[in-house]
């Protein structure tokens, strides 16, 4: 009998041209991967879009190569979420309050540092880096599924080339 997954969207950020054939397997059965800018090369979205639906936004160091391609900003519903996406959150946060215009969940990248913060009902979410490491931290992404109470849960898989295969799974509480 095939496996069964739950229905998730996967989050990757800062790429920086680099495609670990991994998140072919780490993404596989994905309803949508958001990527968070700093992609690097146009390879990397089209391997991304050969797995599923890809919604992405400029990073810094995609400029100037897709400045007519891409938006800075992007918003998408899937599996019921309202989604606002950047790469840069703190410039987000200079025009929008996510939290008043009822996000659900808030995607940004640029630190290359996975992290989790609930705000209020809206979950804000860096998805770190999956291109490779730098900064001295682990490559990671992020794969967000609907919790029992319908709002977002997310858990980070460590890519496992650099890091052990367990996946670390972030408290939203």
């Amino acid at each position: 009998m095939p496996e069964t997954r739950t229905p998730f969207i996967g989050v990757v950020s800062d790429t920086h041209g680099y495609y670990d054939e991994q998140l072919d397997d780490l993404l596989a059965g994905a309803v949508r991967i958001i990527h968070a800018g700093d992609i690097g090369t146009l390879d990397v979205l089209s391997r991304l879009r050969a797995i599923a639906p890809v919604t992405a936004v400029l990073g810094n160091t995609d400029l100037p190569f897709w400045e007519d391609d891409l938006p800075w900003e992007a918003e998408v519903e899937e599996l019921g979420f309202r989604i606002l996406l950047c790469h840069i959150g703190k410039s987000l946060m200079g025009r929008h309050d996510p939290v008043a215009e009822g996000y659900d969940l808030v995607v940004s990248g640029h630190s290359h540092m996975a992290a989790v913060d609930w705000r209020e009902q809206t979950l804000f979410l860096n998805p770190g880096a999956a291109g490779k490491a730098r900064f001295g931290g682990p490559r990671t992404l992020a794969l967000v599924t609907v919790g029992p109470d319908g709002r977002p849960v997310s858990a980070q898989p460590v890519c496992p080339s650099l890091n052990s295969r367990t996946t670390r799974h972030v408290a939203a509480e």
